[in-house]
């Protein structure tokens, strides 16, 4: 089984104000550089490959917490597509559209946004890059986002979207799945804190 550690990229203007980014390509906030240029992996994961989201906010995290590494650009990691709801808050959502969104919300896994990702797809898109990290059993760092770690975690639990998720997550921490060689997942450990530089 290969270790395969995720870390959500830093906050940024949107996510201060509970815009969904998706796609967009939003840089990290001022705060979100300083704070994390004061952290580092946790040193468990010396010695791991670094690859992040081709996103901007995703790329500087990466780099602001492993300065001595070029994360490899990894496609598959890019954020669910949020379509013609990037840039808007759920509370807003749901005013404007009321039982229809909850209706879309309660399809769990198949959640999608118009013109959007659903969960599922998320999924798909990820399989093929995990049986990659698995038959390569090069422990991994990947630098990516909320609706991917999300996806992750339903992969490796069986988590189908309805309900609370298994675990409760620190989305300023790490975590650590194991891959095995076919790409499947399971949980190794849950909110690794990043360290003090």
């Amino acid at each position: 089984m290969t270790p395969l550690a995720v870390i959500r990229h830093g906050p940024t203007a949107w996510n201060d104000d509970g815009r969904m980014q998706g796609r967009q390509d939003m840089p990290l906030s001022d705060q979100a550089r300083a704070a994390l240029a004061q952290r580092r992996a946790p040193p468990e994961l010396d010695g791991f490959a670094w690859v992040s989201s081709p996103l901007a906010r995703a790329r500087a995290t990466a780099r602001l917490l492993a300065p001595d590494h070029d994360p490899t650009i990894e496609p598959a990691l890019t954020e669910m597509a949020w379509g013609d709801w990037e840039g808007e808050t759920l509370d807003a959502l749901r005013a404007r559209l009321g039982a229809a969104f909850d209706a879309n919300a309660d399809r769990g896994l198949d959640f999608t946004p118009p013109g959007g990702e659903s969960p599922r797809m998320v999924q798909q898109r990820l399989r093929p890059w995990l049986a990659r990290v698995g038959a390569a059993g090069r422990p991994t760092v990947a630098v990516t986002h909320k609706g991917v770690i999300r996806a992750l975690l339903g992969l490796a639990t069986g988590w189908d979207f309805l309900g609370k998720p298994p675990a409760r997550l620190d989305w300023s921490a790490a975590h650590v799945f194991a891959v095995a060689r076919d790409g499947t997942l399971a949980v190794e450990r849950l909110n690794l804190a990043l360290a003090a530089r």
